[in-house]
């Protein structure tokens, strides 16, 4: 058993070590990729500026020859064809655009409209360009990022959010693994103990036939006792047997299931514990069930029962009708309670507030209940230092 808690314990370092991964890769790309678009405005607004340099140059101006126009042809609007830009004239007026696309159908004062919004957009982005003209005259260039610049800018927040259901993905297949580990060892421990119990059982079997020989020398009440504890055991080992595999559901009478166990097990716990059995039940009520997982689980429930009340209380079950077909088998101790704190790990395997003992009682009632029986099982109410209820809830279709 310490060694599955070393697996687990190593699932969990493992866990950390991937998310540390995803961290480092989701970081490294976020700070490369926003280096990438800091380097990409740059340039852009760089091609701005030639922009803007051209339109100083030919505007103020006077005499431009073939050279001049080549070099605002080639180097200056071949250069730019994705950035968003607008000029307006040291008059306030819009005086040229570049790689604008204007809705058609607009008539010319909501072509100025458009263009008048679309500069209200750049100039939250970026600082506009002064344009000298000359004679302290100063025109104004207004720009946006390229298409594919902003396309790039989204790109981090794809990755992290693709990392980031990667590390969900990845934990929830870790956690898929440690629960398939953790039931194949419950099933190894049961069907091995199940294993285990066979031999010592037989040779009680076979003593209790050689005492039965010799009545004179052996009390038959004796006899009879050890015989059905030896039973008891043969119980005992069919439930571990079972446990991995689908159990057969059959229709029990649940009155008579919880009474007869319930009146084995009061002579078998402490004489100061005072156990009782009501039923709200109509007298021939039958549910599902596997008689034998079933007890286990009354068992499990009512001695964890008896360990909090120490050994001294009471004891009360109570079966009760539900709506929607369903019924209600509620156990409540008198003992020590559990802490708010405590109540949603009382049936998570290993956990335990008691000096000896694997916590895994009411965790394997719980599956009991829920994956063979398709029921539920929970903590009704509980109390500190005053005691707490078990709910069992099955369903009573036929």
């Amino acid at each position: 058993m310490l060694k599955s808690f070393d697996i687990y314990s190593q699932n969990n370092i493992l866990k950390i070590i991937v998310a540390l991964n995803l961290l480092l890769v989701g970081t490294g790309s976020l700070l490369y990729t926003n280096r990438l678009i800091s380097r990409l405005e740059d340039r852009e607004e760089h091609y701005v500026q030639l922009y803007a340099k051209s339109i100083a140059y030919l505007f103020g101006s006077n005499s431009i020859n073939a050279g001049d126009l080549n070099f605002v042809t080639s180097e200056i609007l071949e250069a730019n064809k994705s950035i968003p830009a607008i000029y307006v004239n040291p008059d306030g007026q819009i005086a040229g655009k570049l790689n604008i696309e204007v809705p058609s159908n607009l008539t010319d004062a909501e072509i100025e409209q458009f263009l008048r919004k679309t500069i209200d957009e750049m100039r939250n982005r970026h600082q506009a360009l002064v344009v000298d003209m000359g004679n302290g005259e100063r025109g104004l260039v207004y720009y946006n990022n390229s298409s594919l610049l902003r396309q790039l800018q989204y790109f981090p927040y794809a990755l992290l959010t693709i990392l980031t259901a990667l590390g969900v993905l990845a934990y929830l297949a870790f956690s898929s693994s440690r629960r398939a580990e953790q039931n194949r060892v419950w099933v190894g421990l049961a069907k091995e103990t199940a294993h285990q119990l066979g031999t010592p059982m037989s040779s009680l079997m076979a003593w209790v036939e050689y005492m039965r020989s010799d009545p004179a020398q052996y009390d038959e009440s004796i006899t009879d006792e050890i015989e059905k504890d030896v039973r008891r055991l043969e119980t005992i080992t069919a439930r571990f047997s079972s446990i991995g595999s689908i159990p057969t559901l059959k229709d029990e009478n649940l009155n008579e299931v919880v009474q007869q166990f319930t009146d084995y097990l009061a002579r078998r716990i402490s004489t100061k514990v005072k156990m009782s059995v009501s039923s709200q039940l109509p007298a021939n009520q039958t549910v599902k069930i596997n008689k034998l997982l079933f007890e286990w689980v009354i068992e499990n429930i009512c001695k964890n029962a008896v360990d909090a009340m120490k050994g001294v209380g009471e004891l009360r079950l109570n079966l009760t009708p539900l709506p929607h077909q369903e019924v209600a088998i509620d156990i409540t101790d008198t003992g020590k309670g559990i802490s708010k704190k405590n109540i949603q790990k009382v049936f998570t395997p290993g956990f335990s507030t008691k000096q000896r003992g694997w916590g895994l009682g009411l965790t394997l009632a719980k599956r009991i209940v829920e994956e063979y029986h398709n029921g539920r099982l929970f903590v009704k109410s509980s109390e500190v230092g005053k005691g707490t209820t078990f709910r069992i809830v099955l369903s009573a279709e036929r």
